[in-house]
């Protein structure tokens, strides 16, 4: 099992403590540090991560910088294109979709509505990005 730190970067204090919630009722172990916004998260990158590739979960709709910029900044940086992002939102809009793959996202889930939707989402994360998939160093 992966012990790769996670990144969530949603505006939504709430759905911040659902993931949360849901990854300890998991028992993943691995550590998740909430961001509030994409500036937060390009922020956290320049600063904190070097060496090593965490995976991102990145809402598309938050204030000062959405999804779709962090997507263009990230994949535009020689020391983070590698870095796996996994779009985590409620838009179901087929443009939304396109437009999150077309920028370089590795995966769109849609948010589920209830808990144990959200439950099953993020085992299916863990199965597949942090224990199935062989992920950059």
């Amino acid at each position: 099992m992966s012990t790769r730190q996670i990144l969530m970067a949603d505006d939504d204090a709430d759905d911040r403590f659902l993931v949360q919630a849901a990854f300890e009722d998991n028992e993943i172990p691995n550590q998740i540090i909430f961001l509030e916004d994409g500036e937060q998260l390009i922020d956290y990158l320049g600063s904190n991560v070097q060496g090593s590739s965490p995976l991102i979960l990145l809402d598309l709709n938050m204030p000062r910088r959405d999804g779709r910029e962090v997507l263009k900044a990230v994949r535009s940086n020689k020391s983070w294109n590698a870095i796996p992002i996994i779009i985590f939102s409620t838009s179901n809009a087929p443009d939304d979709i396109n437009s999150a793959y077309e920028l370089g996202a590795n995966c769109y889930i849609i948010k589920p509505s209830s808990y144990e939707g959200l439950r099953e989402a993020v085992l299916n994360i863990q199965k597949f990005w942090l224990n199935t998939a062989t992920l950059p160093a």
